[in-house]
């Protein structure tokens, strides 16, 4: 289908796979949007982000680009100095300045269960595969979702390795040029609100408060997700 609107790129975070964005795709690809989920390999900030400008640089025409929670860090290294990234999208996801890690950001405000949720995996040589322990994943990562469907999330989530969200950001931070829009998610146990509003308000994003939302807003609430990465595209 021949289209005049831009490729929306979706980046997954931690803890998670392409996957979960099936109800975005297809909303947007029912509105008329070229989609990419692209496939974040989740093993360090620097590698992840040169993966996904390889495949930002294959895609022809104007991009919006959208991140959710470590993916909003892959997304701000990846898109700095491509002029096809018209727009940057986050859902409830890290903003980081130069710098900032996902893991001293997530510090950076009260209420996070992060620590206590994680499921170390030893690799061997000081590395470290890092899962969200199952038992935890409902009321920590997905509050929003029905059990059932957490519990799914839980067994296919993909791990990320421990330097990767240890790893801070490099400058410059393609926020400082390319306008950012910010899904919050207002009960978020991964990431405060209070965080998420801080790095959007620094950031200068147009930003929308999903109240009661989890961290995994882009699943609980698609039309809402939906409609600000649309406005996104049309601006």
């Amino acid at each position: 289908m021949t289209t005049d609107n831009p490729t929306v790129v979706l980046v997954h975070g931690a803890f998670a796979d392409s996957s979960g964005f099936q109800a975005i795709v297809r909303r947007l690809a029912g509105d008329g949007y070229p989609v990419v989920a692209a496939a974040n390999p989740l093993r360090g900030l620097t590698s992840d982000a040169a993966a996904l400008a390889a495949l930002l640089a294959s895609i022809d025409g104007p991009i919006v680009l959208v991140g959710h929670s470590y993916g909003g860090a892959v997304i701000s290294t990846a898109a700095t100095g491509n002029t096809q990234v018209k727009a940057l999208v986050y859902l409830a996801a890290f903003v980081p300045e130069a710098g900032e890690s996902a893991q001293s950001l997530v510090g950076k405000f009260p209420g996070s269960t992060i620590d206590k949720s994680l499921k170390p995996v030893p690799l061997g040589g000081g590395q470290v595969d890092l899962y969200i322990d199952p038992r935890v994943f409902h009321p920590n990562f997905a509050a929003d979702l029905p059990a059932e469907d957490a519990a799914l999330f839980a067994i296919t989530q993909r791990p990320a390795a421990g330097a990767a969200l240890g790893e801070p950001a490099s400058a410059p931070q393609a926020w400082h040029t390319i306008p950012s829009y910010n899904l919050i998610s207002g009960s978020d146990k991964i990431i405060p609100a209070a965080a998420q509003e801080f790095m959007a308000e620094r950031s200068g994003a147009t930003t929308q408060l999903v109240v009661g939302a989890s961290h995994m807003v882009f699943v609980s609430h698609p039309d809402t997700t939906v409609a600000l990465i649309e406005k996104a595209a049309r601006s």
